[in-house]
């Protein structure tokens, strides 16, 4: 027996091709379809973690099929896309996942790291939607193309200018293909990530930030990311599997060229911190901070204005 949510959703039944689906946020993305009863055919660099995802959507009664690649390779795309196109007589469903970067100052990365970066966040995401469109066309009945940005498209990111402008570019692409496609019922749109925890995100630091936080208590870490996140949690991957749930559905059928910040409220935030020892939200820390980690606090000792 269905639900009122999956009668409206209208996913049974569909077909999803995504790039980056093997593993981590992608697992979590391709099962959830799985689970709404979409079929999956699935591109990703790790053998291991897409034969798992793999195994596990077949488990729920879709048909599910991948290929090993690099998404970033051209030929190696386009060879995935024909065999899409020989395996399925339809595509509904677009999710462009693959992306990712490290922290480096712009002046200290070579011509072709920014190539990579452009390429991994922003080129192949054009070569995908080339692809992908004639055989949403076949079809007859639209579709929906979900492309993975991130906060860092909307904001100054000191330390991944590049990878902020791919994704920037890829922000804006989709906006204004979503003009161009309207007319088709073909639909486009953003999910821009922030804090979500997965291995993409621990792996752009740079080594030495990376040691440091290892001797960072839990309970440290947990309170650096109260002050960040207003809902006071970063996101977990079945947060954005969900928002892609309702981004590919009927249930945004008229929901097109839009951003959907999946963030706990960091972009909303836009700078404003939760400050501990009695400041709260500002931009900039005040005399409860400022007091405990330079001096001057008052005769209590614990830092707040008198």
């Amino acid at each position: 027996m269905t639900g009122i949510l999956d009668d409206r959703a209208n996913l049974a039944g569909k077909t999803a091709v995504l790039l980056g689906g093997g593993g981590g946020i992608g697992s979590a993305v391709s099962l959830a379809l799985a689970e709404a009863g979409v079929d999956l055919l699935i591109a990703d660099l790790d053998a291991s973690s897409l034969a798992q995802t793999i195994d596990r959507a077949r488990s729920v009664g879709v048909v599910a099929d991948g290929r090993v690649l690099d998404a970033t390779a051209p030929a190696e795309l386009d060879a995935f896309f024909d065999w899409v196109g020989s395996m399925t007589s339809r595509l509904d469903i677009l999710v462009n996942i693959v992306g990712g970067t490290r922290r480096q100052s712009m002046l200290d990365a070579s011509p072709e790291d920014d190539a990579r970066a452009i390429q991994r966040n922003y080129g192949y995401v054009i070569q995908s939607i080339r692809r992908a469109v004639p055989l949403m066309r076949k079809g007859g009945g639209g579709g929906s193309i979900v492309n993975f940005t991130t906060i860092e498209a909307h904001r100054g990111a000191a330390g991944f200018a590049v990878y902020a402008g791919a994704k920037a570019a890829t922000t804006n692409f989709t906006r204004s293909l979503a003009v161009e496609l309207g007319p088709e019922r073909i639909r486009l749109n953003c999910l821009a990530p922030d804090t979500t925890p997965s291995q993409g995100n621990i792996d752009a630091l740079p080594p030495e930030i990376r040691a440091a936080m290892a001797g960072v208590p839990p309970e440290a870490r947990s309170k650096g990311l109260d002050m960040y996140i207003p809902l006071k949690s970063a996101p977990t991957a079945i947060a954005l599997a969900n928002s892609v749930l309702f981004l590919a559905s009927d249930l945004s059928a008229f929901v097109t060229g839009q951003t959907l910040h999946v963030d706990g409220g960091t972009w909303a935030a836009s700078g404003f911190l939760d400050w501990p020892f009695g400041d709260g939200f500002l931009p900039v820390p005040m005399a409860g901070t400022l007091r405990r980690l330079y001096g001057g606090a008052d005769e209590t000792g614990d830092g707040r204005a008198p």
